[in-house]
């Protein structure tokens, strides 16, 4: 879903920061005040914080940089560049992963979807979302595999590719939770979801999501349950260059998608082990009904977790891991 242009008009302009008079909006949309007004609140209910003052106009708290396809493929070095088949971007959307899925494609090379804003964001094991317009990164990839043996831990290459990426824009502290978290500080920063489907001729294509919190008002954050954080709050307050960062997620994407095949996870996975977070913690592994507890070990060569139980070190490669003290 597109918005109409006289809203994407009005978004640019209060995106730049400043006040803009309700009377000067109408004229340049072409509009009644009370037709601004209604725009405006618009705008509050997709996440956005509009401040109003009598005399000065609108303004927006945290004015976003909203997406645009030519910065982003600037970022992308030559090589990588050359990998990308399309490059979608959405106003609105239920789910990027969704909308890949539902626009397959069996071209060669990445098909690439971005939205400002998603109502049905897909977390794992069921997990929503959260997404006010123009506030988080929500991307997907789709590449294509010859193989099953080549998706091996692919979850984990991602997360580190995800790391490099926010490294680039500043974001320093960035640690990895098995399998597919990004964390700061013990919070969740963001996750990553993969969707594998075999194909009629024999390869599988993947659906790499990721989701990174960029600027989440309090209000919009209510309803999640477990502690967060937002790049607002670990860059300190600096405005967030959304655009450089999803170019540098496709870039180290594209690169680690492309030599994958060949060098697999063996070749970031020590990587992979600096940043993960919470070697040596207890924690409860959950698989469906059962809960296992037990101390996190790391992981083996293959990106299955290791746990040290009561029965001894045990191998899982999937599961739903959460440390002791949030599930006793």
């Amino acid at each position: 879903m597109q918005f109409s242009s006289t809203t994407k008009t009005l978004l640019r302009r209060l995106a730049d920061g400043g006040f803009h008079s309700g009377s000067a909006l109408a004229r340049e949309l072409g509009l009644t005040r009370g037709a601004v007004w209604r725009l405006v609140h618009e705008l509050e209910h997709l996440g956005l914080e509009v401040h109003s003052i009598r005399g000065k106009g609108y303004r927006l708290a945290h004015p976003p940089e909203l997406l645009d396809a030519d910065r982003i493929v600037k970022e992308l070095s030559e090589h990588t560049a050359r990998h990308l088949a399309a490059l979608e971007l959405h106003d609105h959307l239920d789910s990027t992963n969704s909308q890949l899925q539902r626009s397959a494609s069996v071209a060669a090379g990445a098909q690439v979807c971005l939205a400002e804003c998603q109502t049905a964001g897909k977390g794992r094991i069921g997990r929503s979302w959260q997404s006010p317009f123009a506030g988080n990164i929500c991307l997907s990839l789709t590449w294509r595999f010859a193989d099953h043996s080549a998706l091996s831990g692919l979850s984990l290459a991602v997360g580190v590719a995800a790391v490099r990426a926010l490294q680039a824009v500043g974001a320093a502290g960035i640690g990895l939770k098995w399998p597919n978290d990004l964390l700061w500080r013990g919070r969740k920063l963001g996750g990553i979801l993969l969707e594998v489907s075999g194909e009629a001729h024999g390869s599988y294509a993947v659906v790499i999501g990721i989701g990174i919190n960029g600027y989440l008002p309090q209000a919009w954050a209510r309803h999640i349950d477990q502690p967060w954080c937002d790049l607002h709050e670990v860059l300190g307050g600096a405005p967030l260059a959304r655009n450089r960062l999803v170019g540098r997620l496709l870039d180290e994407l594209l690169g680690l998608l492309a030599a994958y095949p060949e060098r697999g996870l063996s070749a970031i996975l020590d990587e992979w082990r600096s940043y993960h977070c919470q070697q040596g913690q207890a924690a409860c592994l959950l698989l469906g009904e059962r809960r296992i507890a037990g101390t996190i070990a790391g992981v083996d060569d293959q990106g299955q977790l290791l746990l040290d139980t009561a029965d001894g070190r045990k191998t899982y490669a999937s599961g739903d891991l959460r440390l002791r003290a949030g599930v006793d």
